[in-house]
């Protein structure tokens, strides 16, 4: 059976998926560019302490919004992953920025730990392109009501995106020493 598609999913669906693209390709042509623009004359450790602050805060708000919901506590939950979102898109503004502003940083752990590092830095990066449609539309799902579907991408949305951004936190405290 055909379900119809609400009138605010004719618009917010194609913006999500638009989003879900753009997003990804926008980090990745920044990351190719071959001359940096430090807008704000930034020094390499500012924007990367700065992103650690927001995954470590988002993290801490993702599980006590998770508390919220389990406890019923529903204006306390949507507030709270509202500003989780928020802190979320205030890093990506900041991330792009400093992809703009700073030359790549590389890696100069060796041994074991350089296999660890690049393990949680390759899972880091291919779930945060996954983790942008996902908390889009479980986003869109809660705002706009449809809580038996915002249920259910949420269950695999919520691990994902506290992966992200605890694994956020930890990029940042391998690459601490080499900024």
């Amino acid at each position: 059976m055909k379900t119809a598609l609400k009138s605010s999913d004719k618009i917010a669906v194609p913006v999500i998926i638009a989003l879900s693209i753009a997003v990804p390709v926008i980090v990745l042509v920044l990351m190719l560019l071959p001359e940096r623009y430090n807008i704000f004359g930034t020094d390499s450790m500012t924007f990367p302490l700065f992103h650690g602050i927001l995954n470590f805060l988002t993290a801490i708000l993702l599980i006590v919004g998770y508390f919220f919901m389990k406890a019923e506590k529903y204006v306390q939950h949507r507030n709270t992953m509202i500003t989780a979102f928020g802190l979320s898109a205030i890093f990506l503004v900041s991330y792009v920025l400093s992809k703009i502003s700073n030359e790549p940083v590389p890696y100069g752990g060796d041994g074991m730990l350089r296999y660890v590092y690049f393990f949680i830095l390759i899972t880091h990066i291919v779930l945060s392109g996954i983790i942008v449609p996902l908390v889009l539309f479980t986003m869109y799902r809660g705002l706009s009501g449809q809580y038996k579907k915002h249920s259910k991408i949420a269950r695999w949305t919520f691990p994902i995106w506290l992966y992200v951004a605890v694994t956020g936190v930890m990029v940042f405290l391998f690459m601490m020493p080499y900024y």
